[in-house]
This record gives C-alpha cells, structure tokens and sequence, in this order.
C-alpha cells in the first residue's frame, strides 16, 4: 500500500485497538522455533542449504532488530509500536518497489498519523534515520527525505521489520485462539450447569405428577366391604348336672337378700 506524501493529506487513524493479554515467553519462544523450522523445511524442500537472509550484514540486522526491541515494542503501547511498524514498512516497500518515484522519498512530520505513530512513540523516529531518512527543511517546510545511499540499510531494515511483524502478529493470532477456547470452555460449563438445573426440575416435576396420579388413583378406588362377624348361635334346651339336677335354660332371676320380709322368715323357719 503506497504512503501518500501530500502534506495536505491527512491518513486515516486505525482505531486503538485493546492490548492483548501478556503472553508468556516460552510461547513467544515457542512461536520463533515452529517459525524457523518452517524456514528450514521450505529450504530443505527447494534443495537449498537454509542459511539467514542478509547474513553478511549480520550487524547491521542485529542493530535493527535492537531498534525494534527494546527501542520500540518496551517502550510504546502493543497496539502503537504494531502500527508504527507497519508504517515504517509501508514507507519502505514504496521505495523498493518504486525506486524510480522520488515522491516515495519523503513524508511530512506534521501528517496526523505519522506524528501519531512515528513522531510522538519512542525509538520509531531512530529507526526511520537507521533506514536512510534525514530531516531536511523544502520551502520552510520540514521533511524526513530517504538518500539513496542508504538503500542496502533500507533493504535490510525492511526485512527485519517483516520478520518482526510475523512472529508478533503469530502471537497476537495464538493469543487470541486461546482466549477463545477459554472462553468456549467457559461457556460449556456454564450450559452444563444449566442443563443439569433443567434436567433436575424437569425430574422433580415428573415425580410429583406420579405422585399425585397415584394418590388419585387410590383416591377412586371402592373401599372393600368390611367382614362379617357371624355370632355364635346359642344351643337351646337345658341340661343337667352329674346329680342328675336339671338346670333351666335361663337362669332364675337374682334377688337380693333383705328387700322384702321373706328371706327373713325363710331363715327364721330354718332357725327353729
């Protein structure tokens, strides 16, 4: 994507984005190692013996790699030291692929965005001057102008930038991954939860419908008749005793002694 250099136009800002959660550095090392063997492996395949890019400018690449960390990634905000790279490479690649076009020379730092991410951020104007831009002031109005000399650290420091962005934008993508996992994670325990609150109601309700369908049933049911005690039928006639005295079937009326003047008669005849 071409960088405009009109002073008089201003970039649209892409809008901060949250920093992502600190990952740990055995996933960042993680990340650099699967990034190395796929270099490896792509080498390997082309027959080719993997040796670094620019491997004769081993210097040159650690003094950039330095710039970008610490200079740039400590000491800025995630999201600000990310876009300040991707400027720093957009401004880069214009020239590399527009060698010819001197207007890629050049950018105004009064351009809103540039002094957003390039001016105002630590360690990012440093390295715009390590790839071969200079201030310099046209018709009283300043400018970072790239000199041509400085193509070889262009190149160089272009594909640092690349590589740099590669593995944090990896990172970002594995870090975001995981965040979704956890939460999908989270999400599950919480419908598992759920469900087992549904199921619960749905087997108490259940019970109590055959609770109350069998207290109905029973309620409908016709008592049994209750059994019928039969008595013992009384054997009439009278009998007698080993005397040989007859005993009436019902026995005498009983009178008490002393109600009336006969008892004590009866005794007093028995007396004498």
């Amino acid at each position: 994507m071409d960088v405009d250099p009109n002073p008089n136009l201003t970039a649209s800002t892409t809008g901060p984005a949250a920093p992502p959660t600190p990952s740990s550095s055995s996933l960042a090392d993680a990340i650099e190692r699967r990034l190395r063997q796929q270099q490896q492996q792509q080498a390997a395949a082309q027959s080719i013996v993997p040796v670094p890019v620019f491997d004769s400018n081993y210097e040159k690449r650690l003094e950039f790699r330095r710039l970008i960390d610490p200079g740039i990634m400590r000491h800025n905000a995630k999201h600000i030291a990310m876009e300040s790279l991707r400027i720093l490479e957009r401004l880069s690649d214009n020239i590399l692929e527009h060698p010819d076009e001197t207007k890629y020379y050049k950018f105004k730092p009064t351009n809103e965005k540039i002094k957003t991410f390039l001016v105002e951020p630590k360690g990012t104007l440093e390295y715009a001057v390590a790839l071969g831009f200079h201030p310099e002031v046209e018709n009283f109005q300043p400018f970072y102008i790239f000199r041509p000399r400085h193509m070889g650290d262009l190149q160089i420091g272009n594909a640092v930038i690349k590589e740099v962005l590669h593995i944090e934008e990896a990172k970002i993508q594995l870090q975001e991954r995981a965040r979704q996992e956890e939460k999908a994670a989270r999400d599950a325990v919480k419908d598992k939860v759920k469900q087992a609150f549904i199921d619960d109601r749905k087997s108490t309700a259940n019970r109590l419908q055959r609770e109350a369908a069998a207290r109905a049933a029973r309620g409908s049911r016709p008592e049994p008749p209750k059994p019928t005690v039969r008595r013992q039928a009384r054997m009439p006639g009278s009998g007698q005793t080993l005397t040989g005295q007859v005993v009436p079937e019902t026995p005498p009326p009983y009178s008490r002694r002393g109600e009336d003047g006969e008892d004590g008669d009866e005794e007093s005849e028995g007396e004498e």
